[in-house]
């Protein structure tokens, strides 16, 4: 019997995979501090220039089962080295950039291809793998890097005000590559048995027996006993509510808040390094946010998805009694309650999408997965943009911000996670028959 070692390996791979969300989704998210920057320098419309980031989620959502695939398959580090290279040269190549189709061919579709093969889908593939009973908690740190992100924002905003749009472009882009490509080939390992240990550094944690708080006794109901494929995950009705909930809340209401929140407070009369500054604290709602999913490990996925669903809806809902640059403290509180609500909501998402469909598909069922975020991301930032141009405000987009939080809610609540695998620290677990097993 092999020894639990004194340092688990698997923590390694969490603080790598922090710092790889952090770099990769800083490209895409600093948009909203480049958006009215484009639109004020060559005179764009909105809409036309927030398409550039709804192609980028939507060529990201097409292109993650891909790389799902791939990271399921070949050299992890291989991989993320080669998307780095293709994600910051694509940002970086935006600094020569002058016409539309320019911005949507690399920043839109180049760009997105190589944050797919450093994103979310293949960095859980890997950390589902390296944990089960600590799953959530390890998600939680991880993905904080989405929400440190979103600080960059600031950085970005005081690069292209002392250096220009194009230096900034180039910095940003250069530096994602020469942060990503060494973290992966130096820490990234695709499996515990690569380094001789176990999930979690325990022999005895395995998917298929997950014990109850206080009883060693394992449990098992029809849905753990069931070898997920990707074919097989199509025809489960879970699959498809999770995948509308993820249209819904990182499709429609996260990517709005993140593409047009610096606009917004801009349009209130926000200086931009305020604005910009006002952003970020949904950056750190979301960071905090993404630790409350250890407490999902102890009391079941849904009860902090469906709570933080709501929370982030009656923040959001707040933000149309801003009217005045003077309100900046309720501008701050917003925001971050908006992104603590959220972060507590997506971390624990992918972890429940890890627990029900765990195994050797899971990068591909993940990647399949992350098409209801693209879809919904490549309509949302588009439309919002559109709505301000129809009706010359954000209160409509707003709206629509809050009704997506509340039907994401609705729709994890029908899920119930918990009913077909209880997760480790579950005092009261069920057996039998799962529902929606094809």
């Amino acid at each position: 019997m092999a020894k639990r070692p004194r340092f688990f390996y698997g923590w390694t791979i969490v603080v790598a995979a922090l710092i790889i969300m952090a770099v990769g989704y800083a490209l895409r998210n600093t948009f909203s501090v480049f958006y009215p920057v484009l639109v004020d320098e060559f005179g764009w419309e909105r809409g036309d220039t927030a398409l550039m980031f709804s192609i980028n989620i939507l060529v990201y959502g097409l292109a993650a089962p891909v790389a799902g695939g791939l990271v399921d398959r070949f050299n992890p580090r291989v991989v993320f080295s080669v998307g780095a290279c293709i994600m910051g040269g694509a940002v970086a190549l935006c600094s020569l950039a002058t016409q539309q189709w320019q911005f949507y061919l690399l920043y839109g579709a180049t760009g997105a291809i190589g944050l797919s093969m450093t994103g979310v889908t293949p960095l859980s593939a890997i950390i589902a793998k390296w944990f089960v009973r600590n799953r959530a908690l390890a998600f939680g740190i991880f993905n904080m890097g989405f929400g440190i992100s979103l600080l960059a924002s600031p950085v970005a905003q005081s690069l292209i005000s002392d250096l220009g749009r194009e230096q900034a472009y180039a910095t940003i882009g250069l530096a994602a590559i020469a942060i990503v490509v060494p973290l992966a080939v130096l820490v990234l390992r695709r499996s515990p048995e690569e380094k001789g240990t176990f999930p979690d550094g325990m022999p005895s944690a395995t998917d298929s027996a997950v014990p109850s708080r206080g009883s060693p006794i394992p449990v098992q109901t029809a849905w753990m006993r069931t070898e997920w494929t990707l074919k097989r995950a199509l025809r489960a009705r879970q699959f498809w509510l999770l995948l509308a909930a993820d249209f819904f809340l990182m499709g429609l209401a996260q990517q709005i808040l993140i593409a047009h929140s610096v606009y917004f407070f801009r349009d209130i009369g926000f200086p931009p390094q305020s604005a910009a500054t006002t952003f970020s604290f949904l950056g750190i709602g979301l960071t905090i946010g993404y630790l409350f999913a250890y407490l999902s490990d102890r009391i079941g996925r849904e009860k902090v998805m469906v709570p933080g669903c709501l929370l982030a809806a009656a923040s959001t809902a707040l933000l149309l009694l801003i009217d005045d640059p003077s309100q900046l403290w309720l501008a701050f509180g917003c925001m971050f309650v908006s992104g603590l609500g959220l972060g507590a909501t997506i971390t624990t998402f992918f972890a429940t999408i890890a627990d029900l469909f765990q195994g050797r598909h899971y990068g591909a069922i993940q990647g399949m997965m992350t098409l209801g975020f693209s879809l919904g991301g490549a309509f949302s930032p588009w439309f919002a943009g559109y709505l301000h141009d129809v009706t010359g405000s954000y209160f409509t987009a707003i709206v629509v911000v809050i009704s997506a939080l509340v039907i994401g809610a609705v729709l994890l609540a029908l899920v119930a996670p918990s009913r077909l695998r209880p997760v480790a620290g579950m005092h009261r677990v069920t057996s039998g028959n799962a529902r929606g097993v094809a």
